[in-house]
């Protein structure tokens, strides 16, 4: 599998937008439309006031296509989760740095990478980018949410863009590579926000799966 820097611009299709009833399908549909990475998004339903899926469908849909599976899990205990999501064939685990996810960051962060995935660390739009501080030099990719986790298709907030531009101007002070991600209302008229702040992985779910033509979404997504 190819691997990434952040210097790539990546698009990574939500699956929570897609066709849960064909879902193999549609995401064979994204990746043959261009997708880099699909982006999924685990929901318990305490976290955040939404239930999805779990490592059943992340298994599923590693057994039938061959991409970069960018799961976040927006849950308690993601500690307690990981070794699931490990074996079901994530690439890329994200876990949130707020008190309500209940684990020790560090600790579940070194268990991702132990298992041989890359991690991740992930803001909702009030947390502080100092919140994180901590473990940025542990971390393959900061994911900063630009709408309020637990439902798709809400508008970006643009205020939270401050935080993406800090995030990148501490990994180039420091000569940290982690990727910088943005989840939440990305489509072509609100990426260019987005990538001039300093985030190259671009979170995109109605936007694609729900275009009319999701290649041409995808490319003009990248190409914003």
């Amino acid at each position: 599998m190819k691997q990434w820097s952040n210097a790539d611009r990546i698009v990574a299709p939500s699956v929570l937008a897609a066709d849960f009833s064909r879902i193999a399908e549609e995401c064979s549909r994204a990746i043959t439309a261009g997708a880099d990475w699909l982006h999924l998004d685990v929901m318990d339903g305490h976290f955040v006031e939404n239930i999805s899926f779990g490592p059943a469908m992340v298994e599923a849909i590693h057994a039938t296509n061959d991409i970069f599976l960018d799961v976040h899990l927006m849950i308690e205990r993601p500690d307690h989760y990981v070794p699931r999501f490990l074996e079901a064939g994530a690439d890329l685990i994200s876990v949130h740095a707020e008190p309500e996810a209940h684990h020790d960051i560090a600790r579940t962060l070194e268990m991702i990478q132990r298992g041989g995935c890359q991690s991740g660390i992930a803001l909702n739009p009030a947390t502080s980018l100092e919140a994180v501080d901590p473990y940025l030099d542990q971390i393959d990719l900061l994911l900063v949410m630009t709408v309020v986790p637990g439902f798709g298709g809400q508008a970006f907030i643009p205020e939270v863009l401050p935080k993406v531009e800090k995030a990148a101007k501490i990994r180039d002070e420091r000569s940290l590579s982690f990727h910088i991600e943005v989840d939440g209302g990305i489509d072509p008229e609100t990426a260019p926000a987005a990538t001039g702040a300093g985030a190259n992985v671009l979170v995109a779910g109605s936007s694609t799966f729900k275009a009319p033509d999701i290649g041409e979404a995808i490319r003009a997504i990248r190409d914003a």
